[in-house]
């Protein structure tokens, strides 16, 4: 009785409880981080007025490195907790829990001791070094929340699971732009990545409480090893890939380099973290529910995909057009002046990741993490050979070419799940995409015959972009994209 009290009886659900939750998850998700990233955009933004590039690539550079070792600190068995076909026991939690507890330990006891090896290679002063602690301690505290978070994401309970992460992205954003106003530099981040820690903690163990308890059962981590293990190879390379090339490229660029290219990377990420995350963090669990029936899948892949080019891309061309018209709007932020190439370049990867990584989701979560692991030995490969290489020779612009360039080769994933599911690409990505350029295109005339800009004709550009993309948006798919929007999407798991 004490242990099933930890974890619903109804944990396993049936597929109509999955499609119901997955579609509620999808709304939840996507309205209330909506809501939450604009605030986070704002903070952003107002960050950017009170911190300059240099500061700025400093931060990228610890939070890369603490990432980097972070990766050690798990062998994937909290996705395989969630992605496990089985109702898992408290067992399997408690096995998790340990495993992962030491290791996390572990890891931060050698941040800890290699910290003044880190503060000469990486150049950093005694602020940065303060920052790394920070980021360690929080590291250590966000490894407490992972067994409440598998239980409500094994169960599609997104309508608590998104709580903690709202007062988590609120403390950090509203500290971090304060300490920043108040001229704290970079130890800004270090108050702000400790309020956000202690938070996140204290809110998760309230929504699904969990007593934490130690112990290994050989079965269990045998069974989840299967998985875990492969699905962890896959996130060491992509941790080499992103992290790994961060701390290269901050010795190649220079903190001020960094900085900027680090600012083009976000501003190119921000239509992802707006919507795409929401749907994927739904999907992987609704979709390995739902990994025996192909036409539920088809259907549910389809109309996801969709779901996020149709908001991504439009935010993408908007904001590679309008970028200039924001830096005459606002003076102070003519520092960043020098993102704008690096943006667009960048932006060409985030229309690939657009529908790529829910392509990689769905292999994932059907348990062909094999596949997902070649292709992410693909992309570390070509990223290591090109980016370092042309960072050296053209600098920042140099390295956002490279990137973009290795996107491309993401034409590969749709050649792949194409072949075991019959997903439609022109009705989840080609008709968005024709939309936003017909929308790009207007607003590209609008600019160059506007004489000045301010604030007001800025939002009227903005408006007017939304307006002219919907409208085009409506001509190629119809009717459907009214009763799509009316229901929030609730139709992406339906047979209708």
């Amino acid at each position: 009785m004490e242990e099933e009290s930890h974890v619903d009886p109804t944990f396993e659900i049936n597929l109509e409880t999955v499609k119901s939750r997955a579609v509620k998850g999808i709304a939840v998700l996507t309205g209330r981080t909506f809501i939450l990233n604009f605030i986070t955009f704002i903070a952003q933004g107002l960050l950017w007025l009170f911190i300059d590039p240099k500061e700025f690539g400093i931060f990228l550079l610890v939070s890369a490195t603490i990432n980097f070792l972070s990766y050690f600190s798990d062998i994937g068995l909290g996705a395989a907790l969630i992605q496990k076909r089985e109702k898992p026991n408290e067992e399997d939690f408690t096995t998790v829990f340990t495993v992962q507890e030491m290791l996390v330990v572990l890891i931060v006891i050698i941040i800890f001791l290699i910290s003044p090896v880190l503060r000469r290679t990486q150049s950093l002063e005694m602020d940065g070094i303060r920052l790394l602690y920070a980021l360690n301690i929080s590291f250590f505290l966000a490894s407490l929340k992972n067994i409440p978070s598998i239980i409500l994401e094994r169960k599609l309970e997104f309508g608590k699971f998104i709580i903690p992460q709202v007062l988590e992205n609120l403390v950090y954003n509203v500290s971090v732009v304060f300490f920043a106003w108040q001229g704290y530099g970079i130890t800004s981040f270090t108050y702000a990545v400790l309020l956000r820690g202690v938070v996140g903690v204290i809110a998760i163990y309230i929504l699904q409480p969990w007593k934490p308890k130690f112990g290994i059962s050989k079965g269990s981590l045998t069974s989840l090893l299967r998985f875990g293990v492969p699905y962890q190879l896959n996130n060491f390379l992509a941790t080499i890939k992103d992290d790994g090339m961060t701390i290269v490229l901050g010795k190649i660029l220079g903190a001020f380099g960094l900085g900027i290219l680090g600012t083009a990377q976000k501003l190119a990420q921000y239509p992802l973290r707006f919507f795409m995350d929401n749907v994927t963090k739904v999907t992987f669990p609704a979709f390995s529910r739902m990994q025996d029936d192909t036409k539920e899948l088809a259907r549910a892949l389809t109309r996801s995909i969709f779901f996020i080019c149709a908001l991504v891309f439009p935010s993408l061309v908007g904001l590679v057009i309008l970028f200039p018209a924001l830096l005459d709007v606002i003076p102070k932020y003519q520092k960043w002046a020098p993102a704008l190439i690096p943006l667009m370049l960048l932006s060409i990867c985030s229309f690939w990741a657009a529908a790529t990584t829910q392509l990689t989701n769905f292999l994932t979560s059907i348990g062909k993490i094999k596949t997902t692991f070649k292709l992410m030995v693909m992309w570390t490969s070509l990223t290591w050979l090109l980016v370092p290489a042309a960072a050296i020779v053209y600098g920042i612009n140099g390295a956002s070419l490279a990137y973009a360039v290795i996107a491309t080769s993401s034409i590969v994933v749709f050649i792949l799940v194409k072949r075991i599911l019959p997903w439609s690409i022109v009705d989840s990505v080609i008709k968005p995409l024709e939309s936003s350029l017909v929308m790009g295109g207007v607003l590209l005339v609008v600019r160059h015959l506007l004489p000045f800009y301010n604030i007001f004709l800025f939002a009227g550009m903005v408006f007017l972009g939304g307006f002219i993309y919907f409208l085009s948006l409506y001509v190629l798919v119809g009717i459907a994209l009214l009763e799509d929007s009316k229901r929030v999407f609730s139709g992406i798991f339906t047979n209708k």
